[in-house]
């Protein structure tokens, strides 16, 4: 399972490096779960962060218009990304979630196609105005992209599994891998979540709250002790699972 820090500047991606994390990815949290930031702070971000560790970048919390959120997808490609995210807020067929994530993934791998996009629903989808977040997976292998994702859009105390169960988000790591997705969760979880995360099958852990000080995602400070914490959770969890094989 990768650990998938999100800092919002040059100096929280730098602790995040630091820190250890697998997967550094820029966004903006004052615009959203999903907030876009400016594509030359993730050109920086990219120009100080070493090969070996993969970057990501948000484009925005999106609404159903295909052709704008194509040209972010676009505009996200050029900065030099190894991963692209995109929320499906205010997306609430199947059908126009399908056409938006297949219009970014063109646009995306048009100029690169080792890009990897994620197609992210939201686990209160109510409050989104969004799709099932269990239909992702389908959306995700219908769009042809590479991920299936679930975040949280409302940050209010409650996580991924106030509102989502364990039975829930099983099924949708199942159904993911049968379609050969990868899968990624996040949504305000904490270190002492990892586990169950981990225990779910996930790919990927997205984190941001737990690696800042004060575990505040607005106003707290990315911190390479916290990441490096988080890292050796993740670690230990791989050391016992594979000493269970």
């Amino acid at each position: 399972m990768k650990l998938l820090i999100s800092p919002t500047d040059e100096k929280e991606a730098a602790e995040a490096i630091a820190g250890g994390a697998d997967i550094v990815d820029v966004k903006n949290p004052k615009e959203g779960a999903l907030g876009a930031n400016f594509p030359w702070v993730i050109r920086r971000i990219r120009e100080i962060t070493p090969r070996n560790i993969e970057l990501s970048c948000t484009i925005g919390d999106l609404s159903n218009l295909p052709g704008a959120a194509s040209l972010a997808a676009l505009g996200a490609a050029t900065t030099g990304v190894d991963y692209v995210k995109a929320g499906l807020r205010g997306v609430e067929t199947i059908e126009d979630a399908v056409l938006l994530m297949r219009n970014i993934s063109r646009a995306a791998k048009d100029y690169n196609s080792d890009i990897k996009i994620a197609a992210v629903g939201y686990a209160d989808a109510e409050k989104a105005d969004s799709v099932n977040p269990m239909f992702v997976p389908e959306i995700a292998r219908e769009a042809e992209v590479d991920i299936a994702m679930i975040d949280t859009t409302v940050k209010d105390g409650g996580n991924l599994f106030t509102a989502l169960s364990m039975g829930q988000l099983s099924r949708f790591v199942e159904s993911s891998h049968a379609h050969g997705l990868k899968v990624a969760f996040a949504g305000s979880l904490k270190k002492q979540d990892l586990p169950k995360i981990h225990a779910l099958g996930a790919d990927i852990v997205g984190l941001r709250s737990a690696a800042c000080t004060s575990g505040d995602r607005v106003h707290g400070r990315i911190s390479r002790d916290k990441v490096r914490e988080l890292k050796e959770i993740v670690g230990h969890l791989k050391e016992q699972a594979e000493a269970k094989v």
